[in-house]
């Protein structure tokens, strides 16, 4: 059985994912090592090796452009994504598609987001993550050029399924792309920054629509996500850096170390036998400008193809209640980002009687909630879980981030009643658009929150176990959005979002179950744990 499963805490009791000494408050570990910058006494989770193009090794610059890559492929496939929020309706009156027709569409873009990530995601750990982005942002490019042409229903939705699977490394791929190359300690503010790019993009995408609608008419809406999907391809194809990477475990005769209490799994790692005997190799010669983007790696050209055991363990990863509920509360946060778009036109256009100009316009407050949001849980949330750890005798649990959810119990009931209620009432315009920006900022909070819950709580399992959070989330995304329509029409707007406001509050004080229960809970996951993680040491795809 490989090191990073077997490892023991000082008492000799088996280690629990999730659970990670964070902050050597005697400073008596010297054999592990500590953070340059900032804290010094701070560990650096997960263990760098030697090799200076090791990705956790890179340096600040090259770690910032690798960042910069994955946000320009986020905004760009992400306003692709959003960009036809705002012209629905003249897309309706030239193509005969009624709006019932276009909004089932994107309800299948967005449920083929998630389960397109099923093939996608093992693709990329398979076979290297550069090569699936700069296809996955060419492809959503050629949808964009198809849409304008659409001319039946069948025709809409299947442009909208391909859109949704081609896109799918925006769902997960950017997170393990972020967890490459950062430590547990600084990773937080990176998510979050995803985040912001994730959700801003779909908020910032139908401002810019409107306008270019007026100007151009529809098509060129699809035109310029193209232009922008293309302009994304030449930047990532000169910048963009493979973050995949063999990293080499320490010998298994070796004591376990304190450094050793997360697995070192950033990213593919040699079986555990082919470690047992030798010492890591010395650091090859560093990779030229040109090995640097070469389509593919040698490295993962030459790994086993486990592409079945990838595409299946994410589905076998939902009976891990830890994983599951992350994909629950990324899901019931992600709601109501669905329901504030499902009701805007009704709500801004119909009882405000804003034109659809104005209404893009109105998505500025919601862009403004998730950079609030981003903040918060990004560089607030880092500082937070350390000064925790520090509390805890230096050892963090996974639980820690989630007591940054407190705020949504009283932002998400105010926004949604804000939101419905306020508008039956006809109360003053900027009560709904400033509770676009609340609802905003609290999607942003589940999202970030709930992605570093999975990734913290079984670091080993990440890249295949944020497929099962995704699917989960996204399959829930995909039934709300047949529900919304007949719950408003059938209960009003007061009723509707009063319920909805109760709703919301309930969710979100589920996490206080897995604040008391989650370590408890990845403790009784140790066996299962640990035997994923040997069988995909074994097969060196652990990531």
């Amino acid at each position: 059985m490989g090191t990073s499963n077997t490892s023991t805490d000082d008492d000799g009791e088996p280690h629990i994912p999730g659970t990670v000494h964070l902050v050597d408050l005697l400073g008596t570990m010297s054999s592990a090592k500590h953070a340059e910058e900032g804290a010094k006494d701070i560990i650096l989770i997960p263990t760098p090796s030697s090799d200076p193009d090791d990705p956790l090794n890179w340096s600040p610059s090259r770690k910032k452009l690798s960042t910069l890559c994955m946000c320009v492929y986020t905004l760009m496939v992400g306003i692709a994504s959003a960009a036809i929020y705002s012209v629905l309706e003249p897309i309706s009156k030239e193509t005969g598609l009624t709006l019932n027709d276009l909004n089932q569409g994107t309800g299948y873009m967005f449920l083929f987001f998630g389960w397109g990530c099923l093939i996608i995601q093992p693709l990329a750990l398979q076979y290297g993550k550069r090569p699936i982005y700069l296809l996955s942002i060419l492809a959503t490019l050629a949808t964009q050029v198809w849409a304008p042409h659409t001319k039946t229903n069948g025709q809409w939705i299947a442009n909208k399924i391909v859109q949704g699977f081609v896109g799918a490394p925006i769902e997960s791929l950017c997170e393990i792309s972020v967890t490459d190359i950062y430590f547990t300690h600084e990773r937080g503010r990176y998510i979050g920054l995803y985040a912001l790019l994730l959700a801003g993009s779909n908020f910032f995408a139908p401002i810019i629509a409107g306008f270019i609608a007026d100007a151009q008419g529809w098509q060129w809406v699809l035109y310029w996500c193209a232009i922008f999907n293309g302009i994304g391809f030449v930047f990532l194809f000169f910048f963009m850096e493979e973050t995949n990477y063999v990293r080499h475990q320490p010998s298994l005769n070796s004591p376990p170390s304190s450094s050793l209490l997360e697995p070192n799994t950033d990213s593919t790692e040699k079986p555990a036998m082919e470690t047992t005997s030798a010492p890591e190799p010395p650091p090859a010669q560093r990779k030229t400008y040109l090995d640097k983007i070469k389509i593919f790696q040698a490295s993962d050209l030459r790994k086993p193809n486990e592409l079945i055991g990838m595409m299946t363990r994410p589905l076998v990863f939902a009976t891990f209640p830890v994983i599951f509920y992350a994909g629950f509360s990324y899901g019931s946060n992600l709601v109501w980002f669905n329901v504030l778009n499902a009701t805007a036109s009704l709500i801004l256009g119909g009882t405000y009687k804003f034109s659809a100009s104005m209404v893009g316009v109105c998505y500025v407050s919601p862009l403004i909630g998730v950079a609030l949001a981003a903040a918060y849980t990004g560089w607030f949330g880092d500082w937070f879980i350390v000064r925790r750890a520090r509390k805890n005798s230096g050892i963090m649990e996974s639980e820690h981030r989630l007591w940054l959810f407190v705020p949504s119990l009283v932002l998400i009931p105010f926004g949604l009643i804000l939101w419905g209620v306020g508008a039956a009432h006809t109360v003053h315009w900027f009560g709904p658009v400033f509770a676009m920006g609340v609802i905003a900022m609290t999607n942003t909070i589940g999202v970030q929150l709930s992605v570093s819950y999975c990734i913290d709580s079984y670091r080993a399992l990440s890249g295949e176990a944020i497929i099962t959070v995704i699917l989960v989330r996204n399959t829930m995304s995909f039934a709300i959005g047949y529900g919304i329509t007949p719950w408003v029409t059938d209960m009003g707007l007061q009723n509707c979002f009063l319920t909805a406001a109760f709703v919301g509050l309930a969710q979100v004080c589920t996490v206080f179950v897995f604040i008391k229960y989650g370590k408890r809970l990845r403790e009784m996951s140790v066996p299962k744990y640990s035997r994923y993680v040997e069988i995909m040491e074994q097969k060196g795809m652990v990531h």
